[in-house]
């Protein structure tokens, strides 16, 4: 397997998956209240693309999207920070693009989330629709658990995605990014397990490991015991306040979280896993991609919408000022 960023490949990282509009109420307003709904576009495997092309990387987004002006809106935001997307178009009568419903809130009512992407265009995507070849030619390839989890026919595309980059000589990376809205736990563990030979990095956050995966306690002891079960690479532990943990190649590397005035939340996983994937390929090594990913996690919390709104600069910046927060 190469070094990541030595390679030549045109593209740094491809990613595949399910991306949505989000519409919210303004602040300290109720759906049920609202007459006016702010239009955001978010997913998973978009908004790593987005993190890691706001840091420099070539990156590619592989997904299935109605042929509309509801799916020209994806790829037009998308484009607009810089990534490219390789999309099939569905022009049927029964497209759709998802969407989800997000309602601010604060203690003691907490944030709201409503899905509506069933039957979603990107349900019925089949590798010999989709831009393969996109995968094959980048230095990486990710996606996360959602995209299984949304049909029986997306699983087997993941699968068949995955196991394509692998054949390339491409790294692969998959964050278990567990919804119990989607799944049950036992079935996510049968479909991540069944990938996870074709995985090269994974990375996971600390309460999906321990719910579908039945691995608690000390988080350095689970992500080496993965690593081993499993044969990864690297496995990257997101413990939220608590920071990351990452073990590689015999070591162990750990990184506090940094703080951040919380404006809104969501993304901010995507960031850090985007933040780490582009330092990693970059050349960076595991100790500074996990401060980059965190950083580029706090920074993304002080920021409405899914995607990180963030520079290099900005991320380099919070490294720099608390380098105190690093632990090797």
């Amino acid at each position: 397997m190469y070094a990541l960023g030595e390679t030549g490949r045109m593209t740094d990282i491809a990613t595949f998956g399910e991306t949505m509009l989000r519409l919210s109420p303004s602040r300290g307003e109720r759906l049920e209240r609202a007459d006016a709904l702010d239009v955001r576009v978010g997913g998973a495997e978009s908004n790593v693309a987005v993190a890691a092309a706001r840091f420099g990387c070539a990156a590619t987004w592989l997904s299935k999207l109605p042929d509309s002006p509801l799916g020209r809106r994806v790829t037009a935001d998308l484009r607009s920070h810089g990534v490219d997307p390789a999309v099939a178009w569905d022009g049927s009568g029964s497209a759709r693009l998802g969407t989800y419903y997000f309602e601010h809130g604060g203690d003691p009512r907490g944030s709201d989330v409503i899905y509506d992407r069933e039957g979603a265009s990107v349900t019925t995507a089949t590798p010999s629709e989709l831009p393969v070849g996109a995968i094959e030619g980048a230095d990486l390839f990710y996606t996360s658990g959602i995209t299984p989890a949304l049909s029986s026919t997306l699983a087997d595309t993941t699968a068949a995605l995955l196991t394509a980059a692998r054949g390339a000589g491409v790294t692969t990376a998959f964050d278990l990014n567990y919804r119990s809205k989607l799944w049950s736990p036992e079935a996510a563990r049968a479909a991540y397990t069944s990938l996870f030979p074709h995985v090269d990095t994974l990375v996971a956050a600390e309460r999906d490991v321990r719910t579908c995966l039945d691995r608690e306690g000390d988080a350095v002891e689970v992500a080496n015991g993965l690593l081993n079960e499993y044969d990864f690479r690297t496995v990257v532990l997101t413990r939220g306040e608590h920071g990351s943990v990452a073990v590689r190649d015999g070591e162990v590397f750990e990184q506090d979280a940094y703080a951040a005035d919380t404006f809104d939340p969501v993304g901010s996983g995507d960031a850090f896993v985007g933040g780490y994937l582009a330092h990693r390929l970059h050349g960076g090594g595991v100790a500074d991609a996990l401060a980059y990913g965190a950083a580029a996690a706090s920074l993304k919390r002080t920021v409405d919408g899914d995607v990180a709104v963030v520079t290099p600069d900005e991320v380099e910046a919070v490294v720099e000022h608390d380098a105190g927060g690093l632990s090797r």
